[in-house]
């Protein structure tokens, strides 16, 4: 195994990331790299956002034994990082926390962000609400008729909704606009982006929001069991959810760290979101340079997931360096495992998980019974189901 490399001056982890993006967005962002550097030194910055995220969003968020799933899968134990439990209802509002307070502390008046299955969504309209700002929310015209719940919510909490029909129609394309329009507002707008892509400084800035959730897992699950999992295991579409649990674990070589790419219809056919497990070559993409979906001429191609929020072709650059180095394995599951998951979860303990946090599952449902009673798998859940089940109603023949 090849060493961890953090980034370096150019926002490279190893041979991913960078900032490849047009002359116009430079000074933004090297403002916002000017003003993130500043912040991460400045004790004020993390004391507001602890305390926003113990005060507003609730957490810790606890780590629970799935014993009844558990037992009725034989071999090893599941636990569950319980990100559905927080604010909106997913673990994108630990990172729009800390963007929102510095835009605040740049004195930005207004937030876009870009959202695939609406929960950076949500999370973005909550935090404009909370802390005064105009928020525009660009979303996938496919997306928005799949979860309608979660935009009626933005709308609910004053953010518009900008409906984004070219492309794909999905979060690609969504990101696709938001960049246009930060280009043409930079003045007075700050860019929350959901995941940990996109050019420096975003990936870096966005794990360090979300790493909350693997450091307070850490000290969670030793006073649970006494020691750390076996295996950490979270989905990965951009990334977040996933680096968030696995950059406090690098050093802890006895945790293996799975990251669950969505495997849509099988990677051997067109139709999934799995860039790193179907061996996808290097592209650029939303300013960065990563694992990517595209042809032989090097056009993106078009994605398929059960998940609206993991429909994304490419895949964050520090998850790219960590598959390089071979420290994480990403491995696929298919919308079918994923449902099956779904369904799992329900019914023997009680829990909806969201449709993405299920492709995570799905390997702990996988992979259990061939481990041993006395193994631990810690399966990130990333969010709550209520916005799926107008999906999952559809899949099933059900109308609601």
């Amino acid at each position: 195994m090849q060493t961890y490399q953090a980034p370096d001056a150019r926002g490279f982890f190893g041979r991913h990331g960078g900032t490849y993006v047009s002359e116009t967005l430079i000074p933004a962002l090297q403002e916002l790299a000017q003003a993130y550097a500043e912040a991460k030194q400045d004790p004020a910055f993390w004391a507001a956002f602890r305390h926003d995220l113990a005060h507003y969003v609730g957490r810790p968020s606890p780590v629970y034994h799935a014993e009844h799933l558990s037992r009725k899968l034989g071999g090893a134990q599941i636990w569950l990082k319980r990100e559905d439990l927080n604010h909106t209802g997913a673990h994108k509002v630990n990172n729009t926390i800390g963007q929102a307070l510095l835009a605040q502390r740049m004195g930005k008046k207004r937030v876009i962000a870009e959202t695939g299955a609406g929960q950076h969504g949500v999370a973005s309209a909550t935090v404009a609400a909370r802390f005064g700002m105009a928020c525009h929310v660009y979303m996938g015209a496919d997306d928005i008729r799949r979860q309608a719940p979660n935009v009626f919510r933005m709308k609910l909490l004053g953010a518009q909704v900008v409906s984004v029909d070219s492309g794909s129609r999905t979060l690609k394309d969504a990101m696709n606009e938001a960049m246009r329009e930060w280009v043409a507002r930079v003045d007075d707008t700050f860019y929350i982006i959901g995941t940990a892509a996109g050019p420096a400084p975003y990936p870096e800035m966005v794990r360090d929001f979300q790493c909350v959730i693997g450091q307070e897992a850490k000290e969670q699950m030793l006073a649970a069991i006494g020691r750390q999992p076996d295996v950490a295991v979270a989905c990965v579409g951009g990334g977040s959810n996933a680096i968030g649990l696995f950059y406090p674990y690098i050093e802890e070589s006895g945790v293996r760290l799975v990251g669950v790419e969505a495997g849509g219809r099988g990677v051997e056919t067109p139709d999934h979101a799995a860039p790193i497990s179907s061996g996808a070559p290097l592209g650029v993409l939303h300013g960065f340079r990563s694992y990517l979906m595209q042809d032989a001429h090097g056009q993106v191609l078009g994605t398929h997931s059960v998940s609206a929020g993991l429909d994304y072709p490419g895949i964050g650059p520090e998850h790219s360096h960590l598959a390089d180095i071979g420290r994480v394995e990403y491995q696929a599951a298919n919308d079918d495992a994923a449902l099956e998951a779904f369904d799992l979860l329900c019914r023997y303990e009680g829990i909806i998980p969201a449709l993405e946090s299920s492709h995570a599952l799905a390997w702990a449902v996988a992979e259990a019974p061939k481990m041993d009673k006395e193994q631990v798998i810690l399966v990130n859940l990333s969010g709550r189901g209520d916005k799926d089940i107008n999906t999952v109603a559809k899949l099933k023949g059900i109308e609601l």
